[in-house]
This record gives C-alpha cells, structure tokens and sequence, in this order.
C-alpha cells in the first residue's frame, strides 16, 4: 500500500512523494513521483531515475529540471530512494561512498549488508507496485540514472532489456570493477569473488551481448568532471559497444562538471530521447 506523503501541482500535472514498506529491503522506502496531465485519462510510459552517491527520492525532482519537458512528452518520472534507511547495520552511515545512500542498485550477498540492501530487486518491485497501483503502462518502461545511478541504469537495463525499453545515463559509472567506488561497493557488498562483480559491471555485460538496444543508448559526460579520470571510464563502455555493435551517443561536453547543473543543461534532450523510444503521447 501506498502512502501519500505530499503531493503539489506541477506542469499541469502532479508530483508526489510516496513512502511504502518495502517487501525486498524489509523496512519503509520513499520514492517520488512526477505524474504528467496525460495520466488522468489513461496509462502513460514511465521513466525511472536512479540517482547517485548521497542522493535521495527528493533529489532529482528538486534540481534536475526534469518535470516541464516530461509534462510536454506524457512521460511519468519516478526516483527511489539510493540506499535503505534505518537499517541499523553497524557503520553503515560512516563513509559517503558505501551504506545509507550508496545502495549501488545492488543485491548484497556479504552479511551484514544482506538482509536489507537489496537495490537491484528493490527496484523491479517498486516497477510491479507502480505498476498496479498508478497509471503507468508497463510495456513501455525506461530507465535512467547519474553517476551511481547511471551505473544503476545501465546494469538494469542490460540485465532486463525486456523490461527497460530504453536507456540513458549522465556521467555514470562505467566500469565499476576499475574504479574506487565500485570496487569499495563491490566488495563490501558482494564480496571478492570478481565473478560476481562482472555481472554488475555495464561495460562487461555489454561486451557480451549484441545490440540490446537497436535504438541507441545516450550518455552525456562533462569534460570537466573531477571524477572523469578515476572513477567513470566512459571510453570502457564506449569500446563495449563496438563490440557489441550497440549504437551509443556518447557526447563530451567541454567545462562542464559533476553535479545538477550539468545535468540540468541536456535533461530535455534525455526526456526527448526517451519519448521516441517509448512512444509517448506529447500535448
């Protein structure tokens, strides 16, 4: 069951803020809801957005801009929470990278970390809840995230491309087995075995397949990101495509940096993007 938390007027339609108890991480979850006019008279296509380190449900619907281009393309955006909340382990808030808002949209196998951070699955249940409970049409589902959460977006989508229509991402982690984050994140939560790892790695799970995603995936990178060199190997997964013969618009945008207001400046051309391929209905 949903419970309402607040709920304002926005772009002739409405965005909410939602708090449910969640059946994979055990404990109650917040995600946020932008729900266009369009919805009133029927099932629109949706968008998840994943967020990255620190974030939460509120994020992105405060700084990214993302609501008056998804009220023009009938889109639904929908952003979760990055991490489980009060789950009580021990240091789980210490360190900004790993714990509470660091999720990883990942499974964890390690305990202590197993009983409740579980992201990946998190995810694909609150996708069956909106699915019921709002009206989202559930043929036509796409994904897209930022830094962490465009790690999140790409894993899930290439894992589930029956699922994830259509894929985006700004700045993400690329190839989350060579950096930092992904290695701290990794072991931490599923351990040492690399195996495991490759299997949450977007650049790797491309580099298997062929051509999930015939109408293109978009990333855009900032050239002035801090992070860029250390943690986000865009040119991996640029590689993996070729590949994998996936057509990738990967565009490199001289001055910009890490955080919203990069992502502000090419938000609609991502909400653009995701309505061709899921065929939204524009005012």
């Amino acid at each position: 069951m949903l419970e309402l938390i607040s709920e304002h007027a926005c772009f002739g339609g409405v965005l909410r803020f939602y708090r449910h108890a969640s059946r994979e991480i055990g404990l109650p979850m917040r995600f946020s809801v932008f729900m266009p006019a369009q919805s009133a008279q029927g099932p629109v296509p949706a968008l998840f957005y994943l967020a990255g380190l620190t974030c939460n449900e509120e994020t992105f619907m405060i700084k990214a801009g993302a609501q008056r281009a998804a009220a023009a393309a009938g889109l639904m955006l929908i952003a979760p929470d990055t991490s489980p909340r009060g789950a009580g382990v021990e240091g789980e808030s210490d360190n900004w990278d790993f714990g509470v808002g660091a999720g990883f949209y990942v499974d964890a196998t390690q305990a202590p970390w197993s009983t409740h951070y579980r992201m990946y699955s998190y995810i694909h249940e609150l996708r069956e809840l909106l699915v019921r409970e709002l009206p989202v049409d559930g043929e036509r589902i796409g994904i897209f995230g930022h830094s962490m959460g465009g790690h999140g977006a790409l894993m899930m989508a290439l894992k589930r491309p029956d699922v994830f229509r259509s894929v985006s991402a700004f700045a993400p982690i690329a190839a989350p087995s060579m950096c930092p984050w992904g290695k701290k994140a990794f072991s931490g939560y599923l351990g040492d075995d690399t195996a495991a790892w490759e299997r949450h790695d977007a650049s790797l799970l491309m580099a298997r397949l062929q051509t999930p995603f015939p109408a293109g995936i978009l990333i855009d990178q900032g050239l002035g990101d801090k992070f860029l060199k250390e943690q986000l190997y865009p040119e991996v997964f640029e590689a993996a495509c070729r590949t994998a013969a996936q057509p990738l618009e990967l565009r490199r945008h001289d001055g910009y940096d890490h955080g919203y207001y990069f992502i502000a400046t090419f938000m609609e051309d991502h909400i653009r993007f995701h309505a061709r391929c899921l065929g939204a209905a524009p005012t």
